[in-house]
């Protein structure tokens, strides 16, 4: 199996669709990428190659190499879907802010991470003292180390 620190958890395989072995990927991502054409997932019963994808309601109906018919598609039901790590300077990663320490611009910590929420405007890191910080106010990440935010006057009153 792929080292479980160079995939992440991109989405789910929700249920069949149809009789030709398409299934409805509920992804998690936001990197469409993962379903591109040619693009393989991984998961606990092997990997999977896209061949074909496209927008369903608020999740995506895809056809997979590997899954040819409904049989096929139903065994494959809620199964988790994974992808090696993208390079990508510019991202944050969610595995790498857990157990960090969040330091604000005065220097002072403020706890460590213990959860990472998603929401709607901004995804909030849980610190272990009861604290939370919208993950807009992080600006620099050393991957499960320290984590440096600037943050506006009050936020931990």
């Amino acid at each position: 199996m792929t080292d479980e620190r160079q995939t992440l958890e991109v989405g789910r395989i929700v249920k069949a669709h149809g009789l030709k072995g398409q299934v409805i990927v509920d992804l998690w991502t936001d990197r469409l990428e993962r379903l591109e054409v040619g693009s393989q997932l991984l998961s606990d019963k092997g990997p999977l190659t896209v061949v074909s994808s496209g927008a369903h309601q608020d999740k995506f109906l895809v056809t997979f190499q590997e899954i040819t018919d409904r049989n096929g598609s139903e065994r494959w039901r809620g199964t988790v879907l994974r992808a090696t790590r993208l390079e990508d300077d510019d991202a944050i990663w969610i595995d790498e802010l857990f157990n960090a320490v969040v330091v604000d611009q005065n220097g002072v910590e403020r706890g460590k991470v213990t959860l990472v929420e998603e929401m709607p405007a901004s995804d909030l890191l849980v610190l272990d003292t009861g604290f939370l910080v919208p993950l807009t106010f992080v600006t620099t990440v050393v991957p499960n180390e320290r984590i440096e935010i600037d943050v506006p006057e009050g936020l931990f009153e």
